[in-house]
């Protein structure tokens, strides 16, 4: 599906329609420029008409659109899934729906349950968590996505730093699950250092690239790090 923003003016017959949010006694600035940010959004707009969970699903769709990740059969686990806009895409276009293939999902929020999908509140830092999700998925994945992120600090150095090191630890277990083949997409940020994830990616992936969708608002520093083509695991 090839989404756009573009066809949306925020005007009619000459008026501008774009809302505009007052800052209330009990809201903050910053609050009060996210709930304009999100009324005036026309991915979010799209996501309600056309019963996605989140704007998300529009940056998974344009990259699996570019890249051909997700096929009918496949199994897929996406952490840090809530509010469900990727495992949503996933599940419809790996046909968990029908129950050819399976998605696994967790965070550490709960989601309305989605068709095709198996998901559990859990926590990715926890010890036990990876041999949790591979008893939930019961065999080798064919793709592992990441969508986590920790709570914003407003330090964007100190951000950074807590994004990958949420991104090597998916890495890491997405070494251990995939089979052969596989792919692996996690959220990063731009203008830092993630070197340490991109050489062990360049090793263990045939192919590793950036991808920002046209989804990923222009002024956030959120990108995308793809690799595909996993190379297997050694043999102990």
């Amino acid at each position: 599906m090839t989404t756009s923003g573009s066809g949306t003016s925020g005007r009619e017959g000459g008026r501008s329609l774009k809302t505009r949010v007052k800052t209330a006694a009990r809201r903050t600035n910053s609050s009060a420029r996210w709930l304009q940010r999100q009324l005036n959004d026309p991915y979010v707009a799209q996501a309600r008409r056309e019963g996605w969970r989140s704007r998300a699903a529009y940056k998974l769709l344009e990259i699996d659109e570019r890249f051909h990740l997700l096929r009918p059969g496949q199994r897929i686990i996406d952490l840090g899934a809530a509010p469900g806009g990727w495992a949503q895409v996933a599940a419809k276009r790996c046909a968990s729906e029908s129950g050819n293939g399976k998605v696994v999902g967790i965070d550490l929020l709960a989601i309305e349950p989605i068709p095709g999908v198996e998901f559990t509140v859990m926590d990715f830092n926890d010890a036990d968590a990876p041999q949790r999700l591979q008893a939930m998925l019961g065999s080798g994945a064919d793709g592992v996505m990441s969508d986590m992120a920790a709570n914003a600090t407003g330090h964007r150095q100190t951000d950074h730093l807590r994004i990958v090191a949420l991104a090597e630890m998916a890495a890491d277990f997405a070494c251990d699950v995939l089979e052969p083949g596989g792919f692996f997409l996690a959220k990063v940020l731009q203008g830092g250092t993630e070197g340490q994830l991109l050489t062990r990616l360049k090793r263990d992936f045939a192919l590793v690239r950036h991808v920002k969708p046209k989804a990923s608002r222009a002024d956030s520093a959120e990108l995308y790090v793809l690799a595909t083509g996993f190379r297997g695991r050694d043999k102990p």
